[in-house]
């Protein structure tokens, strides 16, 4: 159950559930905040959390706001889309034949049956943005699992509302937005190295950022540049 927050005329919508830390995050279009927070955390103690990251929570509002934020698509020829970091060229074709997505340099083509509406090439081209993380995070996995001394179980590629990646350390799984696919490569391996760290400090402790400073000296000029990015819709921030 959604209990709301008034800190003056901020509002705070949280929830609890059966998590030992605090989650922050700041949401599209207008910058709604919210928290998730452990079951047994009492009111006072969530505000008291909220307040401490007010400074936070109102540069990332302003963000949000003025972010830039990538058009709507409507999957025709010519259409400008991204591709690992570079603006390419939407290429459409019509052919009785599976759909698929292939690129040659800065074009992307799209191969769709006739009468595709564009609810179909959207899904195939989200389709195809998935497997591109997947197959280009298979090898970087493998390198920070090894550099970390861990093993991730699942790795598991969605469209994610609040974050490029998340790690369950319980289970050992994975999980990486889709929309990664659409960025620079250094973005992808900051996030998986992020993840796979969490494997072995489950909190954003000094320990944890430590292993991002050892793994990638630069990881927070990545950050920068991952969150500086146009967005899709909705936009990405959490603590």
């Amino acid at each position: 159950m959604e209990t709301v927050l008034d800190l003056g005329g901020l509002s705070v919508a949280v929830i609890r559930k059966n998590i030992k830390n605090f989650h922050l995050s700041v949401h599209p279009p207008n910058g709604r905040v919210r928290i998730a927070a452990p079951e047994r955390a009492t009111l006072e103690t969530i505000r008291a959390f909220a307040v401490a990251h007010l400074v936070w929570i109102k540069r990332h509002q302003r963000k949000i706001i003025m972010q830039e934020r990538e058009p709507p698509r409507d999957y025709v020829d010519r259409e400008s889309h991204f591709a690992w970091g570079e603006r390419v060229m939407l290429q459409m074709i019509e052919l009785d034949a599976a759909p698929a997505v292939t690129r040659r340099h800065r074009i992307l083509t799209l191969q769709v049956r006739p009468g595709a509406t564009m609810t179909d090439r959207q899904r195939v081209m989200e389709s195809w943005y998935r497997n591109e993380v997947r197959h280009a995070a298979a090898p970087i996995l493998a390198k920070w699992e090894q550099h970390l001394g861990v093993i991730s179980r699942k790795l598991l590629v969605q469209r994610m509302k609040t974050k490029w990646g998340s790690c369950n350390p319980l289970t050992g799984n994975i999980h990486l937005n889709t929309d990664l696919a659409k960025k620079p490569p250094e973005c992808l391996d900051y996030v998986v190295l992020h993840e796979l760290a969490h494997l072995r400090e489950p909190t954003h402790s000094a320990e944890f950022f430590a292993l991002l400073d050892q793994g990638i000296p630069r990881w927070r000029e990545v950050r920068r540049v991952l969150n500086d990015l146009p967005l899709s819709d909705p936009g990405i921030f959490a603590a």
